[in-house]
Order: C-alpha cells, then structure tokens, then sequence
C-alpha cells in the first residue's frame, strides 16, 4: 500500500469512528428505523467508497457531507429497486437534499445519535440486545469489541443483534420521540451504552490504537447533552459525567512518546489536564443532589481519588477500597471484587488481596478473561508465588485484546516485585 493510500485509509477510519453514528441515526430519521439494516449498508458502503475515491480525488472539502450524499444516494438507489418500498421512497424523495432542521416537541431529545439510542433501548428489547444494538448500530463497534466488552461470545453478539433487529421491524417503531415515561424508563440503557462507548475510547480493544480519544469525546458530547434534556437532568447522569471528564483528564499522560501505554505508577502527572479534572468534580458536586446513589457515583468517586492523589505512593487506597465495596453493593460482580484486591494490595499488602480474591469463586466470563490472570500474576509474583504468577502470566499474555495491553501487562508482571 502506498503512503497516500495508507493516509487516505487512516483519514477513513477517522470518519468511520466519528460519522458512522450520526449518519446512521440522520438517515433513519428520514426512512424510519425499522429500516436501519438498509441504512447501515448505505453507510459502509460510502465508507468503502471512501477508500477509493478519496486516493483518486483526494480529501474532498467537507467529507462529512461528501459521506452523507454517497450513504442517501446509496440508500434511495436500494429503495427504488423495491416495488413494495415506493410509498416509502415517495416520502422521502427529497432525502438527499433535506437541510432543514428536523422539528422536534417539547419532551424531544434534540440530537438525531441520542435520540436514536434511547430508541434502541426500547424497554420492550431484552437488555444484552438492546445494548447490542445501540453499540453496534451507532457506536460503530465491531463485533468482536461487542464481545470483549461484554464478556460474551461473537456468537451471542450476532444473535443478540438479530433479535435485537427483528423486534425493532416488529414494533413498527419511527424516530418519532416516545412519551417521556417511556425514555425516563430507558435512561439506564441509555447510561450502559455512553459508559460502554466511553470504555472502549480510554482503553480500546482496536488493535491500531490503545486510545481512541474521539470516541469518549463523543460519548462526554452525548452525556452532556442528555444532562441537558428533562429526562437526563439526574444525578446518575452528573456522576457519569463527572466519571468521564476525570477519567479523560489522564488520557494524555496514559501513553508515551511512542504511542504505548504507561502503568498508572509510571505516568508523569503534570501531563494530566487540570482543567478537565475541575469540571469533573464539578459535576461530582452536583450529582450529590438528591438520595440516589449509583455504581457511576462510586466510579467517579474512585477516579476523583486517583486525580487527586500527589503521587501514586500517597493515593489514598483505603478511600479507593472502601468505594470499591460501595460499588459492589449497588452494582454486584466479581470484576469490582476483582479491582477492590488491587487496591487492597496497596493498602494492606498482597497477601489481604489474595486472601479476598481466594474466597470467591469467579463465574467463566472472568476467570477465562486476560484480566483475571493478569491481577493474580501480578499479585503472586509480588507474594513470591513464582511458579503459579509464571501461568497465570502466560494466560493473561495469550489472552490480551491488543499489542498495547499485551506490551504493558509483559512489562508489568516481569517488574522486579520489590521495585
């Protein structure tokens, strides 16, 4: 491939991570979204258009646009070649030149990607496809990051997404808002997804980048805005939005100069964004309001610690212990048990750490994931466990989603215990 043509699938992707969703979500406004599938063609295949037209012709002046017209013309060309569609593709014959802002009522979201995802998380959609759905379909995420994101299999992913798909044709569902009953009950889905979307910017499964920043850009944008709206004006909102800005505040100083990953030990605090941290305790403040308490509290709580922390050494890990427990009371799994023993560790040593994680009993979705290995490696070579921290290091190595995790988890589980 040559240097032009590897720019112009770089600058691809690029567009791929930032307008996927939002195209999907603008054309679905226009045909409805029971035929999302037909819209999701359209989109990928502008994208793959992109790939040869944009070496051809170079960068078009506003590619966004340019990608909007090739997905609509796509779209009206599958349209036309279905007899049964005609009423439909009467309705929106002008599609390609729609510029007007679509009209919206009083209890409306008022962003074509955030109202699209509350009408992925229809309550009447089982949970796992629902958020299949919204991840796949307007994050963009692939199937396998589905899959490692919710420690499940492609298989299930794939069939999740099919039922998730067929239900939504079913229910003969348009983008027009539901009642506001109806997205106060699917705010949680809502949450779970831009929490998810998030995740997979601060650490990526993708194999090309550690850290995919437009993606939690993109997911501080959509929270921000649901905080704005009615619905999404409560303080779980505020405390994931509070979990997001800090958490991005770090992102700078998580890598080095070449791009790779750095332990939390070894990264150079003056590089974390102080401005950005004074937001997130900002909106930390305000998701104190009321008498709800919710796992992005604690999560929040958690990341506040570590933002706050002078050094590593001075973190204060008993805080971060005790919000681990908060955690795992309003929202149970083994993985808040699992990162509790780390903090744990620091606290009171790795022999407490092992002790807790030796009581519990991890279901199959953990104890097969990299993470799983990687903590008991670690702890156990710092235990003088040799010979067992030796096989859970080679499990998690084999395991690890990315060259980026599997270069950090090698430099950290062969670190001198003592250091």
């Amino acid at each position: 491939m040559t240097d032009g043509a590897e720019h112009t699938a770089v600058l691809v992707e690029h567009y791929f991570r930032h307008e996927y969703g939002r195209l999907v979500a603008q054309l679905a406004t226009k045909v409805g979204v029971r035929h999302v599938e037909l819209v999701e063609d359209a989109v990928q295949s502008a994208l793959a258009t992109a790939l040869t037209a944009w070496v051809v012709n170079g960068l078009p002046r506003d590619p966004s646009a340019w990608l909007y017209r090739v997905a609509c013309n796509h779209l009206v060309g599958v349209l036309r070649q279905d007899a049964g569609r005609l009423r439909l593709l009467s309705s929106t014959a002008e599609l390609e030149h729609t510029t007007e802002t679509t009209p919206y009522f009083a209890n409306e979201v008022r962003d074509d990607l955030l109202r699209m995802l509350f009408i992925c998380c229809d309550e009447a959609i089982p949970r796992e496809s629902r958020i299949v759905l919204a991840l796949k379909t307007l994050c963009g995420f692939s199937t396998p990051e589905i899959a490692l994101r919710l420690f499940t299999s492609e298989a299930n992913v794939h069939k999740r997404l099919q039922r998730a798909r067929e239900m939504l044709r079913a229910a003969a569902a348009d983008l027009s808002s539901p009642p506001l009953d109806a997205l106060q009950a699917r705010l949680a889905s809502v949450h779970e997804v831009l929490y998810l979307l998030f995740n997979e910017g601060y650490l990526s499964v993708h194999t090309e980048s550690a850290i995919r920043r437009e993606l939690c850009d993109e997911a501080i944008r959509l929270a921000t805005l649901l905080a704005e709206h009615t619905v999404g004006d409560v303080p779980e909102t505020f405390a994931l939005l509070a979990l997001m800005h800090l958490h991005a505040a770090r992102l700078a100083g998580r890598v080095d100069g070449a791009g790779g990953l750095l332990l939390l030990e070894e990264q150079d605090r003056a590089r974390w964004d102080r401005d950005q941290i004074r937001i997130g305790i900002a909106w930390l403040a305000r998701s104190a309001s009321g008498e709800r308490f919710s796992r992005y509290h604690a999560e929040a709580g958690i990341a506040a610690e570590h933002c706050l922390a002078p050094s590593f050494r001075d973190t204060r890990w008993e805080k971060i212990t005790e919000l681990y427990l908060l955690l795992d009371r309003v929202s149970p799994s083994p993985l808040h048990t699992l990162n509790r023993a780390i903090a744990i560790a620091e606290w009171q040593g790795v022999d407490a750490a092992l002790a807790l994680l030796d009581a519990i009993d991890p279901p199959a979705w953990l104890s097969t994931s990299y993470l799983w290995d990687a903590v008991l490696a670690d702890l156990c070579r710092r235990a003088g466990r040799d010979e067992v921290s030796h096989r859970h290091r080679e499990r998690a190595l084999s395991e690890a989603p990315s060259d980026a995790v599997r270069d950090l988890l090698r430099r950290r589980l062969s670190a001198d215990p003592d250091v």
